[in-house]
Parts: structure tokens; sequence; C-alpha cells
């Protein structure tokens, strides 16, 4: 229920490079972390194997919580602002980590220890490299360690219904790097496998430098691939593509890339005061895409209104909820609670009241209709977004000029 939850908490979800998984050995998994809880769900949804996740250990601190959390499968991880008391207790979640890895059951960790809504990479904590080389110091002669790179990329951190892709990278045999290595030193040693690791996890997603530049980058990337190119793989290849020409040029040109990212910078401003999605923006006929939203708009209707008022008990809550939140990141995992906590109760007593009063064909159908009433029911307000978007752009002559005198096609 958790799995089908989540997978439908996006238009699109794919998974890739699962068939780069080793069979040999233990695996534990080095993931990005953009996006709070969904990061792990979207994981967990990968596949039914068993999983255990390591997170940070203050979430630990109230004993009824930690016992849920142990009851989940996720063992605490303490970093040095816990205090030195806590970091103490990092030895028997270490000991039970390198358990769990020698009964190749997957360990998962987000070794950046918070997230960030960036494409980007933070600076990779040490637990994970420790579990690694102390899992290959118990049992590497028995059977190779791997560390596996996981890749999470969202087509939107903040929008309920988006896009998301988990890809599954190259593995790092630490059992052979070890061997092979001439270096005795630990510190040294953890720090290559650092390196590597990110290296390799930079690779499965769009990856932009974390500079002062980032923004600008990610505009043009955004105003540029907009448009479906077959799949959220192929998309993400594209990303790169275009972050990788705007480097080089950057390189290239320092002092025109500066006044560009400037210029970019203005307008992403300029854009947004007028309410406008970079959806909109690399459109040629604006208007006539928003006729076809309209029309379908005004079709919807009817449903959507009903949608409105049957899920009342799980949107109402989600947006007061959304409304407090001090980081808009966790939206998407609060809409993602309602739809598993509260809609299979609507869906459920709906179902048996339209089989009580209706014709069993009309409470047949009724029933297809509350399905996918929540999802439909953000979708459509994504539709209307859009179109209305469409429409401010197609008569912002002003702002398409400066879209135009930004002149992106050498990207």
């Amino acid at each position: 229920m958790v799995d089908f939850t989540c997978r439908h908490s996006y238009r699109r979800f794919e998974v890739h490079g699962q068939e780069k998984l080793p069979n040999d050995g233990a695996i534990i998994y080095g993931i990005n972390h953009s996006n709070t809880l969904m990061d792990a769900l979207v994981v967990l949804a990968t596949s039914h194997h068993k999983k255990v996740f390591m997170a940070r250990g203050d979430i630990f601190a109230n004993p009824t919580v930690a016992k849920v959390l142990r009851f989940l499968r996720i063992l605490p991880l303490y970093r040095i602002r816990n205090g030195v008391a806590a970091v103490k207790q990092n030895t028997d979640s270490m000991e039970q980590a390198v358990d769990v890895v020698h009964d190749q059951v997957g360990l998962y960790l987000f070794p950046e220890g918070r997230h960030r809504t960036k494409h980007s990479l933070l600076q990779f904590s040490k637990g994970i490299f420790h579990i690694a080389m102390d899992s290959n110091r118990v049992f590497g002669d028995d059977h190779p360690v791997y560390l596996v790179p996981i890749g999470i990329e969202y087509g939107d951190y903040f929008r309920y219904r988006s896009t998301c892709m988990v890809n599954f990278g190259d593995p790092i045999n630490v059992t052979d790097f070890i061997k092979n290595s001439t270096e005795e030193n630990e510190a040294v040693l953890m720090n290559q496998l650092r390196g590597m690791l990110s290296e390799h996890l930079s690779k499965l997603i769009t990856y932009i430098p974390d500079d002062e530049d980032y923004d600008a980058t990610w505009e043009i990337v955004k105003m540029k691939n907009e448009k479906r190119v077959g799949g959220l793989y192929k998309k993400m290849l594209k990303n790169r593509a275009t972050v990788e020409k705007i480097q080089r040029y950057k390189e290239q040109h320092p002092e025109e890339a500066k006044s560009l990212f400037s210029r970019v910078m203005d307008f992403a401003r300029h854009r947004v005061e007028n309410k406008i999605s970079v959806t909109s923006v690399a459109k040629r006929r604006p208007l006539l895409n928003s006729l076809w939203k309209l029309l379908l708009a005004i079709i919807a209707l009817p449903y959507f209104l009903a949608s409105s008022v049957v899920n009342a008990l799980v949107w109402v809550p989600t947006v007061i909820v959304k409304s407090k939140l001090k980081d808009p990141a966790w939206g998407n995992t609060v809409c993602f609670g309602g739809k598993l906590l509260v809609f299979p109760l609507i869906f459920i007593a709906g179902t048996v009241v339209m089989f009580c009063l209706l014709p069993w064909y009309w409470a047949l159908a009724g029933m297809v209709a509350l399905f996918f009433s929540y999802d439909l029911w953000f979708d459509y307000q994504e539709l209307c977004r859009r179109m209305i978007s469409d429409i401010r752009w197609a008569f912002k002559g002003k702002l398409r000029k400066e879209y135009a005198k930004l002149d992106l096609k050498r990207f």
C-alpha cells in the first residue's frame, strides 16, 4: 500500500539501472538526499527486497519513536552536532549495520546527512564509509562488499504529482579497492572512497556544480529542456548535456557568461513576478497550447468539483499543514501522508455507499472515478496553472522579447 501510494504520488515514476546490482556480495547503498522522507519512500518502491535504512540519530530521542523506527528497520546514526555522548552510541549502530550487511540485506544511507532541494551534492559524511570498511574487515574474505550509488531526480521538489526517477549506478567493489590499494592509512582510503562515490553519484542526476552560478544554470536548463524527450532518463541526459555546454561556455567566455547569467536571473525574476511557469517560456504558440487545455479543463470541471467535495477530508488538512511548514520541501510528504492514511477510508466508505444505493454498473463506474479522484484533483489544478501561465505568456510581449535576447540557442 505504501509503495502503491508512493508511485502514484508522481505522474511519472521510472526506475533505471537495477540490472547493474551485483549478486555475489553484500551491498551498501548511498543515495542523494533532496526531498525529505520521499527520498526513502521512492527507494522503497523500487523493489520488495528487505531494506534497512539509517537515519540521523536525533529523531530517536523519544523512546517510543525510537521503537517505532526500529520496527520499521531504521537504525540511528549520530553526528558530532548531537553531542559526544550520542556519538558514542554509534558503536552499537555500526555493529548492527555490519550485521545487516553481513546477512546480505540492503543497507541504505543518505551520506549527505541532510536534505537540500538542489541538483548538486553536499560533502558526504564518513558513516557510510566506516560501515563499508568495517564490513570488509569482518567478512570481506568470505564475500565482497559493494557501495552502490542511487541517484534520485525529481521534476519538481515542491509540487505533488510531479515526476520521479530512481537511477542505480555502477557498483564500487570496496573489497577489491582495499585489496589492490597500496595505501594503508584508513583515513586516506576513506577519503578516496568518498571521492569515488561522489563522482559515481553525480553522474546519475542532473548535476550542477554548487557555485554562485547554480541558479542561473538551472534556469537555463529548465527553459531549454522543458519539453518531453521520451522519458525521464533521456531528459536527465539532455539536462546534463546542457549543463556541460554551459560550463564550457563559462570557461571559454567568462565575462560574457557572467553577463548572460545576470540577464537570465533578471528574466527569471520578471517571469516569477508575472506568475509565468517555465513550462510556458519555450512554447512558440502559447495561446494555441492554452486552448486545448481550456477545453479539457471545461470538460473535466464537474469531475474536479465532485473530487473536491469527496476528498475534502484529505486536501483541507493537507493545505492547512503545508501552510505552517517552515521547510516547503516537506509538502509532498504531507500530501503522500494524507493519501496513505485518509483516502483509503474515503474510498472504502464511498464504495460501500454507492453499491448500497445505486445499480451495480453505476456503482462500479463511481468506484473507478473515486479511485483516481485524489490524483486527478491535483492534475486538474496543474493543468489550470499551466493554461493560465500560457495565456499570460502569450500577452507579455515585452517579456518575450527579453527572453529572445538571451539567445539560448547556443546551448
